[in-house]
């Protein structure tokens, strides 16, 4: 492993020179055409592709390998790839076919396009790998100690405008969260020690985490951004496993970069926060094509493809840039209480403030005001949270912003307060025939407000809604899941249609699990036959809106049959 790490004791002299040659060995490992004369051939892999414009930068994650040899062949893969049509992809289980460079090439050829490079680490069973549209002026593997048939790819790209970007594609460990994060560990130490700070950084690939609570997010927290908000597919599911019970796959970009992110926009569909590509789900299919609605529930394919969308400054823009200064993550600030969101900027005339309880939704503190100022007064929401941010753009140029490096918090009271989610009430046997009216109650009892962003409703046997990014449930108040948006009735509060499209609770008896984004079991409840087989009628808390009491038949507890979104009595939360 000598050579990929040699590549960083050269003199600076002999950067361009060296980079060409470390491609050379890495094409020649896996099939890209190579010329004979490297100072002649030089400037085809090193010629900066400036631009005097904005230019969108599309990333994407992919362990899209299909059928049974963790291979591309099958296709099911390509066509999603096609449909995307991604810039730079960071892929794992880089297999085709016989892994020739004929195939290999073949392969970026049909799923990309033949201006594409590539970069795949040789000697691997399933190797990592980075696509690119743009030049691959250097790459190469650096060692994943815990495992050996991968290890850590990386290339440097040059992307249009005054920057590089380095790829890094990983793929870790099943075994244990502690392996993840040692794997983390040894990544970050490599990354520090090679990556210029002045360059763009992404991380990508399948992590295999089970949940975004991980020791191994904090540990690339010190290199890239792993905060909120997250991709989501078009039902708002952020998890990336073939079940979308786990969020598997990520691309982490470092803070440089996450200042110029974008919304994903495929053909007339908007994602604010990235996609994560599950054909089975996406609609209309047309804005993808070729990918097939199958394609991602194919045999063998474990994971979901996940993108993010940014808008870089070329070498022709002005280089602005802020920085939120405070609050910067970690604060603990009282509802109600005077405090001053401060920043520095260059460039920049004026500047466009907001702040955000969950990451997603943004509320404006002020739409122009004096850059140079580098403050402004702020009165704090009276909403707890635990997820707040705040934002700073410019007032011109949205695409020039910086956020919280973290997310601080806001308490109520002068102590804070906590929030207590359980199910209160549950309709298994719908009135008639029509399983849309199928309900599933929330209750915070609490005395804060709850994100519910990725928390998941899972009958006895599948995961049936994952909450969109932004939902909350205020203290003392109610969010109610229906099997479909036909079955709500009408005026009733905080009601949403299950992600899936259906409840499919049995009427004979069933188990409701409620989980929070991190996996964590919050709220289950399992209910016999004598509480599900009465048409029309729910199971209700006694007493109502109490996470102890025990479940009975709405009946029991009000003349009413049911009660969605209200109390058992009808009267509002």
């Amino acid at each position: 492993m000598s050579l990929k790490q040699d590549l960083f004791r050269r003199p600076a002299a002999s950067w361009r020179t060296w980079s060409f040659t470390l491609v050379c060995a890495a094409l020649s490992a896996c099939g890209g055409s190579v010329e004979a004369d490297a100072e002649e051939t030089a400037p085809e892999f090193v010629a900066r592709e400036d631009s005097l414009a904005n230019v969108r930068l599309r990333l994407m994650a992919a362990n899209l390998s299909s059928g049974n040899g963790q291979d591309y062949d099958p296709g099911h893969g390509i066509r999603i790839f096609q449909g995307t049509d991604a810039d730079v992809v960071m892929i794992q289980e880089f297999n085709y076919r016989t892994d020739s460079a004929a195939d290999i090439r073949a392969l970026v050829d049909t799923a990309f396009g033949t201006g594409f490079s590539y970069y795949r680490e040789a000697g691997a069973q399933i190797p990592n790998g980075i696509i690119s549209r743009y030049p691959i002026i250097a790459a190469g593997e650096w060692d994943d100690t815990q495992v050996s048939n991968r290890d850590f790819a990386w290339a440097r790209i040059d992307i249009p405008g005054p920057k590089d970007l380095w790829a890094i594609s990983v793929h870790l460990l099943t075994t244990s969260s502690s392996v993840r994060n040692t794997e983390a560990s040894n990544l970050v130490k490599f990354i520090n020690a090679n990556v210029p700070a002045s360059d763009y950084l992404v991380i990508g690939g399948d992590f295999n985490t089970g949940s975004r609570s991980e020791a191994t997010f904090s540990t690339f927290s010190s290199v890239v951004s792993t905060a909120s908000p997250y991709p989501a597919d078009k039902n708002g599911n952020t998890n990336t496993n073939a079940g979308r019970n786990s969020p598997y796959d990520h691309v982490l970009v470092d803070n440089d970069l996450r200042a110029y992110q974008t919304s994903v926009v495929m053909g007339s569909s908007t994602f604010a926060n990235g996609l994560v590509v599950d054909t089975r789900v996406y609609s209309p299919l047309s804005d993808i094509s070729p990918a097939l609605s199958g394609d991602s529930g194919a045999s063998g394919m474990q994971h979901m493809g996940v993108i993010k969308d940014f808008l870089i400054p070329g070498d022709g823009t002005t280089a602005s840039t802020v920085t939120v200064l405070s609050p910067n993550g970690g604060e603990s600030w009282t509802a109600g209480s005077a405090r001053t969101i401060t920043w520095s900027a260059s460039g920049v005339s004026n500047v466009k403030v907001e702040y955000s309880l969950n990451g997603s939704t943004w509320t404006t503190i002020t739409s122009s005001t004096g850059a140079s100022a580098g403050s402004v007064a702020w009165t704090v929401p009276s909403s707890a949270s635990t997820t707040a941010w705040v934002r700073v753009s410019d007032a011109s140029n949205a695409t020039v912003t910086d956020l919280s490096n973290a997310a601080f918090t806001i308490t109520t009271g002068g102590t804070g307060g906590t929030g207590n989610v359980f199910i209160n009430e549950v309709l298994i046997n719908e009135p008639g025939s029509d399983v849309n009216g199928e309900f599933v109650e929330l209750v915070n009892s609490g005395t804060a407000a709850v994100d519910l962003s990725g928390w998941t409703v899972s009958d006895g046997t599948a995961v049936r809604h994952t909450f969109a990014s932004g939902t909350t449930v205020a203290a003392g108040k109610a969010v109610v899941v229906f099997g479909g948006a036909s079955g709500i009735p009408s005026g009733t509060p905080g009601a949403v249609a299950a992600s899936t499209g259906s409840l499919v609770l049995g009427n004979s008896g069933d188990t409701v699990t409620v989980k929070n984004s991190a996996g964590t079991v919050v709220s289950t409840a399992t209910f016999a036959s004598s509480l599900a087989g009465t048409d029309g009628v729910s199971a209700n808390r006694s007493p109502d809106a109490s996470s102890s009491g025990s479940f009975v038949l709405h009946t029991g507890v009000s003349s009413l049959s049911s009660s969605p979104g209200k109390r058992a009595n009808g009267t509002a939360f």
